[in-house]
């Protein structure tokens, strides 16, 4: 049934607000003098024991090769071959890529043909000449030398029939003209005999130097040819052998940046865009190691050798294990952070885990004996950043007390203060 309600009585209103108030206190008394509920200590409570506790110190990781480098040429070119895929493994020396190199060919094959005619050369000075050769340079001067009888006996012979014919013109028993005929006879034969003169030095001269070999500065110009032209063909057969680009180390391909007809140029920044100009034809990468960051207030309990529990998100129900292996001379600072580098070598995992991953790493350090020990899930951060845990008084009531925390191990935390052994 509704009722209308009209304006009310302001007696009416004083009345009705006095009895929720009264209502409201006879309440809270009640609630004041009822005692508190039964705590079952067993299931809802844990209680602080005294026990050894090994010490781990949490950082984050990430996974990285030990050792990774960039591949390239060392001279920009075209790629005409290239024999790695991603995900290949590669050994010292392999070759991994070739580049073009018929220009460079086609200039060896040139140079090989000139050291082949340079080293004949010098090998037929180091020899002398042959038998043959010197015969017929005795024959040759031979020749000569009769020859040049012959043009003696010609300039004798004229300058006596110049001779008479000139004591003929004098006695007015020939001309003029047989006797100048007779004077050129004699100048014919003059210039004959020198002619025949000089061909026999320059043909003495020749079998001289076909019995006495080469000259020792010939031999020497016929070495320097030799050695000038073996030089030039090594230089070639150098940039030749520079095509072939081979992997300095054996390891994994983990990126390939370049395909087949792609220009290398070693001076401008990697791509991996197909056709693209790029640096590098592959990244190589060998082994694989965990680089974590702790901070400066832990670093005093990480030592070398030191043993850690890795664990990934991509495999949980698996533990890995590595060693501390190097702990960095140097502090960094990332958002006024001071933490130091730190890489840890796998002992496990090492076909398990990928370049790249994260990790949670635990630097397992010496056991503290006789720890007061409470789980990591019972502590309470407060707003103020206070910490805490919620505690069982005399009278099985909770109450909040504020602890001190030490270290921590796994899921257990070390107080140092405000809770004893057998607190629940």
């Amino acid at each position: 049934m509704l009722i209308k309600v009209g304006k009310l009585n302001p007696w009416i209103l004083g009345i009705a607000t006095l009895g929720l108030v009264s209502t409201i206190a006879i309440a809270a008394s009640l609630m004041q003098t009822q005692p508190a509920p039964d705590i079952n200590l067993e299931k809802e409570t844990v209680q602080v024991q005294a026990q050894d506790l090994q010490i781990q110190i949490k950082a984050n990781g990430i996974v990285q090769p030990i050792r990774k480098i960039n591949i390239s040429p060392r001279e920009a070119g075209r790629i005409a071959e290239l024999l790695v895929r991603e995900g290949d493994r590669v050994a010292a020396g392999q070759v991994i890529a070739r580049m073009d190199n018929e220009q460079l060919q086609a200039q060896v094959s040139q140079y090989e043909s000139v050291l082949a005619r340079s080293q004949a050369e010098l090998a037929q000075r180091l020899a002398g000449n042959r038998q043959e050769d010197i015969a017929k340079a005795e024959a040759e001067m031979n020749r000569y030398e009769a020859q040049l009888q012959e043009a003696r006996s010609q300039l004798q012979l004229a300058t006596e029939k110049f001779n008479r014919r000139q004591y003929l013109a004098e006695q007015g028993a020939i001309s003029r003209e047989a006797l100048d005929e007779s004077q050129i006879e004699v100048r014919n034969a003059r210039d004959n005999l020198s002619q025949m003169q000089a061909s026999l030095m320059v043909a003495r001269q020749e079998m001289n130097k076909q019995r006495n070999g080469f000259r020792v500065e010939e031999i020497a110009q016929a070495r320097a040819q030799v050695a000038e032209t073996a030089a030039q063909l090594q230089g070639y057969e150098i940039q030749l052998s520079n095509t072939l680009v081979s992997a300095p180390f054996a390891g994994i391909i983990t990126r390939r940046f370049t395909d087949v007809g792609d220009f290398v140029a070693p001076t401008t920044s990697a791509s991996a865009t197909d056709g693209a100009t790029s640096a590098s034809i592959a990244e190589l990468s060998s082994g694989l190691e965990i680089e974590a960051k702790v901070p400066e207030a832990s670093i005093a309990r990480i030592r070398l050798g030191q043993v850690v529990e890795v664990r990934s998100d991509s495999y949980p129900t698996q533990t890995f294990k590595g060693t501390v292996r190097l702990i960095a001379p140097r502090a960094i600072q990332e958002n006024n952070v001071t933490s130091f580098r730190i890489k840890v070598s796998l002992q496990t995992g090492l076909e398990t885990l990928k370049a790249g991953m994260n990790v949670k790493l635990a630097f397992i350090g010496e056991s503290v004996k006789n720890a007061l020990v409470v789980p990591l899930a019972v502590v309470v951060t407060q707003k103020d950043g206070q910490k805490g845990v919620w505690l069982v008084d005399a009278e099985n009531r909770p109450r909040f007390q504020l602890v001190r925390l030490g270290s921590e191990s796994g899921r257990q935390a070390q107080i140092l203060a405000g809770l004893k052994a057998g607190d629940r």
